[in-house]
């Protein structure tokens, strides 16, 4: 599974939200600086995790973007299927139909272990997890004003 931009970016947003989880909304350029996201890019990654129900969005001066769940209840898994799509390291095991190999594929249990051992890693990690070693790794450089 090779993780594009879109995922790393979104999943930085949902870390940066639970930093303040439970505060009200977080402004767009304060996530943008905070975790080094373009804010152009930031604004259509919320958008889509706005749309998997993720967060909730608020207009206005007061407004910003929070987390809707605890982070401690959402899952890397879950974060990664809504930025990414599919698991799957093969487009066969999402549709079995799709390749005519399929009965008799020598390569396709490994590739199942493969997406197995994959989910059960993004299962094992909370959002709450991330915010955690984030928060380790910036030792006392993370402040709120």
């Amino acid at each position: 599974m090779k993780i594009s931009m879109k995922g790393d970016y979104g999943v930085r947003a949902l870390v940066e939200l639970a930093h303040h989880f439970g505060e009200g909304p977080v402004q767009s350029a304060v996530i943008a600086n905070r975790q080094s996201i373009p804010e152009p890019y930031l604004d259509q990654l919320l958008t889509s995790l706005r749309r998997a129900g993720f967060i909730r969005s608020v207009r206005g001066p007061q407004g910003g973007h929070a987390l809707i769940r605890d982070p401690h209840d959402l899952r890397l898994s879950e974060a990664m299927t809504a930025l990414e799509g599919s698991l799957s390291p093969i487009a066969c095991l999402d549709d079995p139909n799709g390749c005519h190999r399929t009965p008799s594929c020598c390569l396709r249990g490994v590739w199942e272990e493969i997406e197995q051992a994959t989910t059960k890693i993004l299962d094992s990690i909370t959002i709450a997890d991330l915010a955690e070693r984030d928060r380790a790794g910036n030792g006392a450089a993370r402040y709120a004003i």
